[in-house]
């Protein structure tokens, strides 16, 4: 097939020209061997060629047959596939085309994405036609999502349903369209600019996380082929032409082959075994990881779902499926994923009818052994894998300790008291987070789509209708504008729409803000335990914000001087890590936290004016840094008040003396006050229904 050359060419990119496949490369041509892996999540750093190589992608995949003129697609050989174009008879040309790579940009709206009423048609014919979405377009091709992890909810939303039913319907506008939607999910996404919701993670297939390459020899040579590629880049993909001809023939013929793929009961149990020993939620691991290790030894040419081609799949349909909250880690314990694997080959399966006893169903013997029976199963063996696949692997994974970044520390843990003198203040840790209260930015905003603080915006309840404008949303409000062209006189008895009737809806929802963080970690936050349950509020916050979409930012104020030791971000883990490791010691700088914070505020609104702020300001209320520390402060507090920023003060003081100066700061802030443990939600209602009982 010819081979488009308008983009970089895939094998210039993962390496297949002088060595196997990296990660990315694999990754992205197993899910187009097998497109029921459920796509590809590309997760990596600024400039590591993510989006090059998806696009890069489509031009070796195997053109597909569609009937002309049918938008959608569908399959000429499938009967069971319906176009809304159709029906299509047997006299219909059918034409073969490339596979299409549909973009899904970041800010497109509801009806962009599932298609809607053809307004041109409605208004000059009087015609109800239905104009296709992305979704439609993208039908056996590649959709892709660059910066899937800033996708606004409710188009997460839509691609969950299309992904987890593989139709479209559209109901709305006096149209009913049901459509098929079958496509191959690719996102790539920078984890410093936030998280990817929980439900869409899981969605994809395989994940690969990506870094720039730090060998120079290595470096030198990206920046050589690119270079080289924009000087010529005809003639640069032509001199990778026969190698990506190469790559789209094994393709197609890995294709071919998937259904002559054996996958063993030996082999089935043993990827069972993998997702169990990594504690994955559910079952879906375990079917994208059989599907991935078949398309592995399709691939590679086998007809026989080796180890090699389990371990290859485990590694990338399980990491970011082993996830337990957002602020772990991504990654694999390939020691773990050794030692349950074993080194022996598997068994054949089945076994033959005809054994030479008929007896019981042997697919768990081992291959090789001193043919000791199950019951001497459970003793030890030294190694990692010495024993055969079997029952001395099960109990292997308790063996691992595998502390959570954020959990409580244990009483067995080194005291941090025990360091040296010289050694850095030392550092609390977070105990498990909990449900918080919900904190809010008083009165309504404009704000992007959120969780968090009422806002006039694209998503919620129609409140009523204005003129097209920006923030102003973006669905036609027919009625309004119906009655805003009926209304005016002079016309006679027909209605003529002009430019000037148009009206959108005006909707009430929900928007995210910036939660920032201004954290007092001076000596008197010191306390382990004070230390260890202000770290715990702030780490609930951070989940509380992640969850609601929001952006954060963390400033610390210690010593003399306050610092932004986050600036604003919408990702939630680089908080919870700086948070994690926040000493404190020191006087307290209370005007300068809040100094810093407000300058924080004011360049924050110079770049997004519809991004409200909450300030979460986490102190004693004592401020010692230096003579007139306590007015400097209180002066402060006034000019942060007065850029009428939503603050929230969380007191931290404890034990029975209490000055109560946090109360005090809070009203020249004109700021919400609460204790540290009345952060907690459940906590708050446990004690409110003491003192009623």
């Amino acid at each position: 097939m010819p081979l488009r050359s308008s983009h970089f060419p895939f094998s210039a990119i993962v390496g297949c020209d002088t060595e196997p496949l990296d990660d990315l490369g694999l990754s992205l041509v197993l899910t187009s061997v097998s497109p029921e892996i459920g796509g590809v999540l590309v997760r990596g750093e600024k400039g590591t060629a993510k989006s090059t190589a998806v696009r890069a992608l489509a031009s070796l995949l195997p053109p597909i047959d569609v009937h002309r003129g049918d938008r959608f697609s569908v399959d000429p050989a499938d009967p069971g596939q319906h176009s809304p174009d159709g029906p299509f008879g047997p006299e219909t040309p059918v034409e073969s085309r490339p596979v299409r790579l549909v973009e899904l940009p970041v800010g497109a709206t509801e009806d962009r994405v599932l298609g809607s009423l053809h307004l041109e048609q409605a208004l000059t014919r009087g015609q109800v036609a239905y104009e296709p979405g992305l979704l439609a377009r993208a039908h056996r091709g590649l959709l892709y999502v660059d910066e899937v992890n800033l996708l606004h909810d409710h188009l997460v939303d839509l691609l969950l349903d299309a992904a987890a039913t593989g139709r479209v319907t559209v109901e709305r506008d006096g149209f009913s369209v049901e459509h098929t939607a079958r496509f191959l999910l690719i996102g790539t996404m920078n984890p410093e600019e936030g998280e990817l919701r929980p439900q869409l993670l899981d969605r994809f297939g395989l994940t690969v996380e990506i870094a720039a390459p730090t060998e120079p020899r290595a470096r030198a040579e990206v920046v050589r082929r690119r270079m080289a590629y924009d000087t010529d880049p005809a003639g640069f993909a032509e001199r990778y032409r026969e190698t990506e001809r190469a790559l789209s023939a094994r393709i197609a013929e890995a294709r071919d082959a998937l259904d002559r793929v054996r996958l063993s009961e030996a082999a089935l149990l043993k990827i069972a075994e993998v997702c169990a020993a990594f504690e994955v939620d559910g079952l879906r691991a375990d079917i994208v990881t059989a599907r991935t290790a078949v398309a592995h030894a399709a691939w590679e040419g086998r007809t026989e779902v080796t180890r090699a081609d389990i371990r290859r799949a485990a590694t990338l349909a399980l990491p970011h499926r082993r996830r337990r909250n957002p602020f772990d880690a991504p990654g694999l314990d390939e020691e773990l994923l050794d030692r349950v694997l074993g080194e022996e080959e598997l068994p054949p399966d089945p076994p033959e009818p005809s054994g030479p006893d008929g007896g019981d169903d042997p697919v768990d013997t081992p291959p090789e052994g001193d043919g000791a029976p199950d019951a001497e199963g459970p003793e030890p063996t030294e190694g990692p894998a010495d024993g055969p696949i079997g029952e001395e692997t099960g109990p292997e994974p308790e063996t691992i300790p595998e502390p959570a970044p954020h959990e409580p520390v244990g009483e067995d843990r080194p005291d941090s008291e025990s360091r040296p003198s010289a050694a850095p203040p030392p550092t609390a840790k977070a105990a498990a987070p909990y449900r918080p209260r919900t904190f809010t930015v008083r009165g309504t905003g404009e704000g992007a789509d959120g969780r968090r603080s009422r806002a006039i915006g694209t998503r919620g309840r129609r409140v009523g209708a204005s003129r097209p404008g920006p923030g102003r949303g973006s669905s036609l409000h027919l009625v309004e504008t119906v009655r805003a062209a009926a209304s005016r006189p002079g016309e006679g008895e027909r209605i003529r729409l002009r430019p000037e009737d148009l009206r959108v809806a005006i909707r009430e929802g929900r928007e995210s803000n910036l939660v920032l963080f201004c954290v007092d970690a001076s000596g008197s936050m010191a306390a382990r335990k004070r230390m260890t349950e202000v770290k715990t509020a702030i780490l609930s916050l951070l989940l509380d914000a992640y969850r609601r979409r929001d952006k954060v930012g963390l400033i610390t104020f210690r010593g003399s001087t306050a610092e932004l030791t986050l600036p604003p971000t919408r990702s939630v883990d680089v908080a919870a890590v700086r948070l994690d490791e926040m000493p404190a010691g020191g006087r307290t700088p209370l005007a300068e936290g809040l100094l810093e914070a407000a300058r924080v505020v004011r360049r924050e609104r110079l770049r997004d004016a519809r991004l409200r702020p909450l300030l979460v300001v986490v102190t004693d209320g004592r401020a010692t840094g230096g003579r007139g520390a306590v007015g400097r402060a209180l002066d402060a507090a006034d000019h942060v008040a007065g850029l009428g920023v939503t603050t929230v003060v969380v007191d931290s003081e404890s034990g029975p003396l209490r000055l109560g100066l946090a109360a005090t700061l809070a009203a020249r802030l004109d700021a919400d006050h609460l204790p540290v443990g009345e952060v907690d939600a459940d906590a708050l209602s446990d004690a409110v229904r003491e003192r009623a009982a």
